[in-house]
């Protein structure tokens, strides 16, 4: 095993984990000990209604290497990852889930390949012990990524992965309302890959992963991070134009030669057709000019409410 002379700094965002997040605190310091390694975990409460926080704080009390962040509300994982990215000093940072299915054992394969000089290692799964809604949604947004900005194909995403402190400091500049961490991370460079490692299924609790959710990274990824989605309404607008330019062609053929034609059922369906479209386009546009005015407006990632460390004896 490849010893990292580096500082690590472990980001997990924490949202109703008061029942996993103390062992996956505990694996980070069996597999990473004071003695052998530098390292930091900053646990951001995400706005969780349990007992989570007082979970977090009982932990920094414990040791000092754990740094507790609170935020006002629930702003969503990539919202408190973007804080724990901030607030995190290490020159790798390894991000992860606070249920217990990222083993931090295999953070090391991570570290290992991110020394080869990477910038971004992701996780690769032989298996995904997830529900077949969440790996649905995670095989939609990666097509998204794809599609839409520019991941490459050969590289899988997932939320356990290391950074350099590099990406993390070209990450954090993003000031928008709206972060989409996978984005960011493509924004910043291309000059990464993945690694297998072991997935664990879910043991205590129940995934906070919801349709909501699901919509929210969508539009996450696809407003904030591409314009593409503006080609293809423009692109549905022409087509849309030319068939009914087409159709009053068709129309008015048929009324010279055969008088007046029946038909107005389907002419109506038509206009709601294309109405629907219109509507779907507008509502597109308007996606993007309600995100721009609360960017400029200053709207924030996060707010944090304390900071809570162990005090010095």
């Amino acid at each position: 095993m490849l010893k990292i002379e580096k500082k690590i700094s472990f980001v997990i965002p924490c949202y109703y984990s008061q029942d996993t997040v103390s062992d996956v605190v505990r694996d980070i310091f069996t597999e990473f000990p004071r003695e052998d390694y530098n390292i930091e975990i900053v646990l951001v409460n995400d706005g969780s209604k349990d007992n989570t926080y007082n979970v977090l704080k009982s932990l920094a009390d414990q040791d000092s290497r754990v740094v507790v962040i609170n935020l006002s509300r629930n702003f969503g994982q990539d919202g408190a990852t973007m804080c724990g990215f901030t607030h995190a000093t290490g020159d790798y940072i390894v991000a992860l889930d606070d249920d217990g299915q990222n083993p931090p054992c295999e953070a090391h394969k991570l570290l290992e390949e991110i020394e080869k000089g990477y910038d971004i290692v992701f996780a690769k799964y032989h298996e995904k012990k997830d529900s077949a809604f969440k790996k649905f949604g995670h095989n939609l947004n990666g097509y998204i990524a794809t599609t839409l900005i520019g991941k490459p194909k050969d590289i899988e995403l997932n939320s356990y992965f290391v950074i350099t402190s590099f990406v993390r400091d070209q990450m954090i500049k993003y000031q928008g309302a709206y972060p989409y961490i996978w984005g960011l991370m493509l924004r910043a460079t291309d000059n990464m890959a993945n690694v297998y490692v072991e997935h664990k299924a879910r043991e205590v609790g129940e995934s906070t992963y919801t349709l909501r959710k699901l919509v929210g990274l969508w539009f996450d990824g696809v407003i904030s991070f591409s314009i593409k989605p503006l080609r293809i309404t423009s692109v549905l607008g022409v087509v849309a134009t030319i068939l009914g330019f087409l159709l009053a062609i068709v129309i008015i053929i048929k009324t010279l030669i055969y008088g007046d034609v029946a038909g107005w059922t389907s002419l109506i369906a038509t206009i709601l057709i294309l109405s629907g479209v219109q509507m779907l386009m507008l509502g597109m546009l308007g996606e993007y000019v309600g995100r721009n005015f609360l960017n400029n407006n200053n709207s924030p990632q996060y707010i944090v409410r304390d900071k809570y460390i162990k005090e010095q004896d």
